[in-house]
């Protein structure tokens, strides 16, 4: 077995484990020990995707196929600022000076710059799911300027953070498990725009979680505060 195969099954593993961290997170009670311990074991899992990720980015950039490996690479760095912002959140979040510094400006502006990139690799190779998955790193940067430049005041700041970057892991996990399960009923299919699904599918619906996650703890009343803190396990 080649180094590519191994790297594979490795990622596959790695993802399938991060998966059942992901739900198991996401339906324990906020703030309890399961869901932190959930929460801690599913970054740990997606350290293990991402290093895969590299490495096959690597191999394949190395191979030729210079489009499929710029593409890896733009989703490894989405996928690592989410992951990256959900841990900081819950480590600064009495700190957000520490937060919001240039680091958190640098990243941002990776992300712009990348997204951008992206978009003008998909006109290069006239690539549908290039073109409009690569907006995704411009809203990622430009969100991550704006907090830059006008720092969330909001007591519970962090939590939305965090929730906010974990709902970005979350759609990375499902758009690599939905890309190998339905590829080969997409392809039996026939029908070219099918094969966008699996990518904009987890973004639609986290964009709904994410509104129903705001109207419940993102609120700016003092009395949302306390209750948010409450639902995350803070007094």
């Amino acid at each position: 077995m080649d180094l590519y195969r191994i790297l594979v099954i490795a990622h596959i593993i790695a993802g399938s484990i991060a998966l059942i961290g992901f739900w198991t997170a996401a339906w324990a009670r906020k703030g309890s020990p399961l869901h932190k311990r959930s929460g801690s074991f599913y970054l740990l899992a997606m350290l293990a995707v991402l290093l895969s990720s590299v490495l096959l980015t690597v191999l394949i950039a190395a191979s030729g196929n210079v489009g499929i490996a710029g593409f890896l690479a733009f989703l490894v760095l989405i996928t690592g600022t989410a992951c990256w912002l959900a841990w900081r959140a819950i480590r600064l979040k009495a700190a957000p000076e520490r937060y919001f510094n240039r680091w958190h400006a640098g990243v941002g502006v990776l992300n712009l710059l990348a997204g951008l990139g992206t978009f003008a690799l998909g006109l290069h190779l006239d690539n549908a799911l290039l073109q409009s998955f690569c907006w995704v790193g411009v809203v990622i940067g430009i969100g991550m300027l704006r907090k830059q430049r006008n720092p969330p005041s909001a007591r519970n700041w962090w939590l939305r953070e965090h929730y906010g970057a974990m709902l970005g892991n979350g759609v990375a996990t499902h758009i690599a498990f939905l890309g190998i399960g339905m590829r080969p009923l997409i392809q039996a299919a026939g029908v070219e725009w099918l094969h966008l699904v699996p990518w904009l599918l987890p973004l639609a619906v986290a964009a709904a979680a994410s509104v129903w996650l705001d109207r419940r703890y993102g609120g700016t009343r003092s009395s949302a505060m306390p209750a948010a803190q409450t639902a995350a396990g803070h007094p």
